[in-house]
């Protein structure tokens, strides 16, 4: 059955701030060197999608996706993949179009509900049985999944799924990165997406017909380049087809929905209720934790990452049958 629980995770007496936990980790969380193997997965569009796997176990695969102009240098996903590892799993990194080493061959890109992308991976995969039994998704990654999932029902091909810091409703989170704080990361965001849509059409050859001077929101980037060169009539038309939050009903996959009721990307009324979840959803409420932040910890520089447990310790839960709770790699949900 489906589920709303609120979790007792207390921030860092030091990073209470929505805003401190967001941003700390992207200055201070040292990146984990891991050895990667590459492969690159050429589509059946023309396009191409580049995998990195850290297998070095021999336990379920689990499989990683990143948000918004993110990739494997993104502050969460590393340290993710080191404690899943950790945690008796074998990895595996997804990037999305465009956002490896470099540009996708094609117009179109990638976007929030690019879910026929990650079920022609996951197709791949299967057929070569090297199917993962879970797959975690962040911030635009996580609503990509969540819409892969309840597009496919029982049919998903995974076992598990965990989905953190999800904007549920595009429209209203775009509206959020443009009002107080959080236009901070609105304007960092969009600086990257214009800087990566620049340096695509100058490598891919493609005409710049937009003026980008002129866009001064993720919305208006939205509506000038994502939406066109990806088939919606506009951002409007984009958000209403791609948000995850109308969708969840459909879920039965058993999935984690991780967020902070603080989260300064969206607005707490656009978190689902009980009843608009499908039977496969847990959705566990923070009061803090900012944007794929969910920091602890006494000191600074002993800092603590509860995400990496919570992720662990539902898909040892699930997963693993020979797990046991109490053990002492068990989970602790809140600080000393």
């Amino acid at each position: 059955m489906a589920s709303v629980t609120h979790t007792p995770f207390k921030p860092a007496w030091w990073l209470k701030s929505p805003h401190l936990q967001t941003i700390w980790p992207s200055l201070f969380r040292s990146r984990v060197k891991l050895d990667f193997r590459l492969e690159r997965i050429d589509l059946r569009d023309g396009d191409f999608i580049d995998l990195s796997w850290h297998q070095g176990s021999s336990g379920p695969l689990v499989m990683l996706i990143h948000g918004l102009e993110g990739s494997i240098s993104s502050h969460y996903v590393t340290p993710t993949l080191q404690a899943l590892h950790r945690a008796g799993f074998s990895t595996l990194f997804m990037h999305l179009r465009g956002c490896s080493d470099e540009p996708n061959r094609m117009r179109r890109s990638y976007h929030s509900g690019a879910s026929e992308d990650l079920k022609e991976i996951l197709e791949l995969l299967e057929c070569r049985n090297q199917i993962p039994q879970a797959v975690v998704g962040f911030s635009l990654g996580g609503n990509l999944l969540l819409k892969y999932l309840s597009e496919t029902g029982h049919r998903s091909r995974i076992g598990a799924a965990v989905a953190v810091s999800v904007p549920f409703n595009l429209s209203q989170a775009a509206t959020r990165l443009e009002q107080g704080l959080s236009r901070i990361y609105g304007r960092y965001l969009l600086d990257k997406l214009k800087k990566s849509y620049t340096e695509k059409c100058q490598i891919r050859g493609f005409e710049e017909d937009i003026n980008l001077s002129a866009i001064r929101t993720i919305y208006q980037f939205d509506d000038n380049i994502t939406s066109r060169v990806n088939g919606f009539d506009d951002a409007d038309d984009y958000y209403s087809k791609c948000s995850s939050g109308t969708k969840l009903k459909e879920i039965t996959t058993p999935t984690l929905i991780i967020h902070a009721l603080d989260d300064p990307f969206m607005y707490p009324a656009n978190v689902p209720e009980l009843d608009q979840l499908g039977p496969g959803v847990d959705l566990e409420l923070c009061m803090n934790g900012g944007h794929v932040g969910f920091i602890q910890g006494n000191l600074p520089f002993r800092a603590e990452y509860w995400l990496d447990k919570r992720i662990c310790h539902y898909l040892k839960m699930l997963l693993k049958p020979e797990y046991q709770p109490n053990d002492n790699n068990d989970l602790q949900l809140s600080s000393n």
